[in-house]
């Protein structure tokens, strides 16, 4: 899921500073899951902007989804009778939100941190970087573009010591270390012997934002 966490409340108030009238406009997916952006903190930032933002009215809602279109018909009228939104989104609905209303100046009210996984109780790391070619299928489902702190595809560099990465030794395990022990697991540690070829970065950082169309789904709309 994204994972996401709240603006310093003086860049929020920022932002809202001159506007009568806004929605602070939730997201009931990843940022709700990862307790920054959903219907109760949505609660929590509208009181404490009604305290400090006196002269401004806050109103309150959540879309199930605020990364895709086909939920906003049920807030159009809210957003239009304000004068501005603040969405509790992570980057791309707070883009989303934009998108479907031109007129209006969107706000954030988040950083959008990673894609990751819940590790326990306010807690949540990195496990991949949408790189655009996934090897987790050769590596015992450890993806080393990530979880090696300079994504070697070709085992561990000199810096790894006891299972941990020499860039942060307290609290970064070592990619490779996880990838080894995985494969010896598996009875798998044979892949290793195989040398991977160098990423090809172009499916990332090819120029412009990436796009997916699959034309079998299309054809059903």
């Amino acid at each position: 899921m994204i994972v996401a966490e709240q603006k310093p409340i003086d860049e929020i108030q920022g932002y809202v500073a001159g506007h009568q009238r806004v929605l602070v406009l939730g997201c009931g997916t990843c940022v709700t899951v990862c307790l920054a952006g959903g219907e109760r903190e949505v609660k929590n930032l509208a009181s404490l902007l009604r305290l400090s933002c006196g002269q401004t009215t806050f109103e309150e809602n959540t879309l199930e989804r605020q990364c895709d279109a086909e939920f906003f018909d049920a807030v159009r009228e809210q957003v239009q009778a304000c004068d501005a939104v603040l969405s509790m989104a992570c980057g791309v609905g707070v883009q989303m939100v934009a998108r479907q209303f031109p007129d209006k100046p969107v706000y954030p009210a988040l950083n959008t941190r990673f894609m990751g996984t819940n590790d326990g109780a306010g807690q949540w790391s990195e496990n991949c970087l949408a790189c655009g070619d996934c090897k987790l299928g050769l590596y015992g489902g450890v993806c080393p573009v990530t979880r090696c702190s300079k994504s070697l595809l070709n085992g561990p560099c000199g810096g790894s010591a006891d299972g941990k990465c020499e860039v942060d030794p307290e609290s970064i395990e070592c990619g490779w270390q996880l990838i080894y022990d995985r494969l010896k697991a598996l009875g798998k540690l044979e892949v290793l012997d195989e040398i991977a070829e160098p990423r090809d970065w172009s499916k990332t950082h090819a120029g412009g934002p990436r796009k997916l169309s699959r034309e079998d789904v299309a054809g059903l709309a």
